[in-house]
Order: structure tokens, then C-alpha cells, then sequence
């Protein structure tokens, strides 16, 4: 009979957390999400403790409007439900630094969900970032927002890539999952508010 340590029990414990976070995070999005689009994930392994996770979905308004939402970096955590902090930071060369604070549902796997990024704007079509600071050993990628035209319907596919390389101390596999979920919900966030304030300008 295998020898059970105290990591794989802390890494079953873990992963049996995950799973029921998993189910609530489901059922709060089936409550959600009814008439709302769905989201297209993609995972990639890159290494073998890095991967590449890229979220797709349709907004049906102009790529303006979105990128409004998107780069009013200090307002994402009011309705962005994985952040609980979103703030700009003085940067050294006057671009664009941001600290980023997961929310509780991250914390609850034994790390801070912590990073500092620098941004860099290439209006209207792409937001790139890169961590500077934080529990990452490495956390990059990009907002791609591309206009479509399907007959008489309009709008814009916004894209969201990243590639996270978690420490030695993350377990990958619930990194890889907690992610792709939270990208997910993040979307459809975004497509709730930038629907909400296209009705209140409306």
C-alpha cells in the first residue's frame, strides 16, 4: 500500500476544495449567465508547469465601448468577481502599473494571489501585460478586442490570454482549472457591464 504524505493529503484536501468550488462556481453561473453568451476556453500546455489560457467571447457593442470598460483599471474590481483589488501604482518610466489581488476563492489555496503588472496600450484593438512583482514566477498576456459584422448583428470579439507559470508550491492542475473558471465568470462580467452601460447611455 502506498505511503501517504502530508502533501498529497494537503494536495487531496485541495483538490476536493476545488471540486466543490467548482460546482458552486457552476451553479452560479447557470443562475447568471441565461441569456448571456457563451465562453470559449482553451488550454495549452506550454511546460510542464506552464500553461496558456485564452477565453473567448462575443459582446454585441463597438470595440470603444469595451475597451472603455477594460482600461478603467481601477473600476474592474467592482464588478470582476475573481478580483478584490484592482489599483494603479506609480510606474518608474510613466507608463502603466497595475496591482492585482485575487479574491478569497483563490486564497483558499494556501497563496497569495498577487501581482504587479505593467501594461502597455495599443488602442483600440490590444492591452498587453507582464508581471513585474508577485506569487507568480511568471504571469503574461493580452486583451485582443476584434470587430465582427454577421449580417445585421455587430460587435466585438474580445479575446483574454494568459500564460501563468505557478510556483513549485501551487499544485498546476487546480491553478489550471481555478483559472479557467475565473476566466469564464470574468467574461461575462465584462459583457454584463459593458451591456449595462450601453442601457444607461442609451
Amino acid at each position: 500500500m502506498p505511503k501517504v504524505t502530508e502533501q498529497d493529503n494537503t494536495i487531496n484536501h485541495l483538490d476536493l476544495q476545488a471540486a466543490n468550488d467548482d460546482t458552486q462556481l457552476e451553479n452560479n453561473l447557470a443562475a447568471d449567465a441565461v441569456g448571456l453568451p457563451d465562453v470559449a476556453i482553451q488550454i495549452e500546455k506550454i511546460a510542464e508547469r506552464k500553461r496558456q489560457i485564452t477565453a473567448k467571447i462575443q459582446i454585441p457593442q463597438p470595440v470603444e465601448q469595451i475597451w472603455q470598460v477594460l482600461t478603467n483599471y481601477e473600476a474592474l474590481s467592482d464588478f470582476i468577481p475573481s478580483l478584490a483589488k484592482s489599483c494603479l501604482l506609480e510606474h518608474p518610466n510613466g507608463g502603466i502599473r497595475l496591482e492585482q489581488i485575487g479574491s478569497q476563492r483563490l486564497l483558499n489555496f494556501n497563496f497569495c494571489a498577487r501581482v504587479v503588472l505593467d501594461l502597455e496600450e495599443c488602442f483600440p484593438r490590444e492591452i498587453n501585460f507582464s508581471m513585474v512583482e508577485g506569487d507568480f514566477k511568471g504571469f503574461s498576456g493580452s486583451w485582443c478586442l476584434e470587430p465582427y459584422a454577421l449580417g445585421e448583428d455587430a460587435g466585438t470579439i474580445l479575446c483574454y490570454t494568459i500564460q501563468v507559470w505557478p510556483k513549485l508550491t501551487m499544485p498546476v492542475a487546480i491553478i489550471e482549472r481555478r483559472l479557467s473558471n475565473d476566466l469564464r465568470l470574468n467574461l461575462l462580467a465584462i459583457h454584463q457591464r459593458v451591456e449595462q452601460l450601453a442601457n444607461l447611455n442609451s
